[in-house]
């Protein structure tokens, strides 16, 4: 167990074990507006609801949201080293690109920087989840597909977990939505968990059978 773990361990002692004791360092998830809960309550965005569903387990983990509205790969690229040492996860859920597509920035500089992620997290001890991203149809079609296969080639080349699109369950329905059209409202969120668990699922196992044999 780290040292976080223990210190956790002998708090919960102390106040009658009135605490949950997480399981290692837990999930990180390190993403933007999507996954920071943008224009809603914070409490009901999906990584809230992950954190609430993992509380109640019988071996909880700890769940990190590093998430920024607005955030590129390159800049989370800069933020992560900070982040894996503070939390020092087991898990790193990155969910980042997005907005280097709205923006049509360079995908082989996203590419780049999403790798660079995914071996800092690697090295840092954690096992990755990457989410990918799709872009509207008006960025050309040439662009959208690149964009999308990107995330594919990354998962494959560095053999990581993936959903291939992060946002599949409420794409095509506009309600899902807020007033821009882009991040997707409170009502939305118990589906984009849902639909991310199938594949964070068995990590969650793993640490936690990793765990209980520390």
């Amino acid at each position: 167990m780290r040292g976080r773990g223990w210190r956790l361990l002998v708090c919960a002692l102390l106040l009658g074990a009135t605490l949950p004791v997480y399981a290692a360092g837990g999930i990180l998830v390190f993403g933007d507006s999507l996954s920071a809960a943008y224009g809603i309550d914070r409490s009901a965005g999906w990584v809230a609801l992950l954190r609430e569903r993992l509380a109640a387990a019988d071996a909880p983990l700890a769940v990190h949201n590093a998430s920024v509205s607005g955030e590129t790969t390159a800049g989370g690229r800069e933020r992560l080293p900070e982040a894996l040492a503070r939390t020092e996860p087991d898990i790193v859920v990155l969910e980042l690109g997005a907005n280097d597509g709205l923006r049509a920035l360079s995908l082989e500089a996203m590419q780049a920087n999403l790798a660079a992620m995914i071996e800092a997290s690697r090295e840092a001890g954690a096992e990755v989840l990457l989410l990918g991203m799709r872009i509207p149809t008006n960025y050309g079609r040439d662009y959208g597909e690149r964009f999308h296969a990107s995330f594919e080639t990354l998962a494959e080349r560095h053999d990581v977990a993936y959903v291939p699109f992060f946002l599949a369950p409420i794409a095509r329905d506009r309600s899902a939505f807020q007033d821009d059209g882009v991040h997707p409202d409170a009502a939305a969120q118990p589906a984009l968990l849902e639909h991310v668990w199938p594949a964070l699922k068995p990590l969650v196992a793993e640490v936690r059978q990793t765990s209980a044999v520390r």
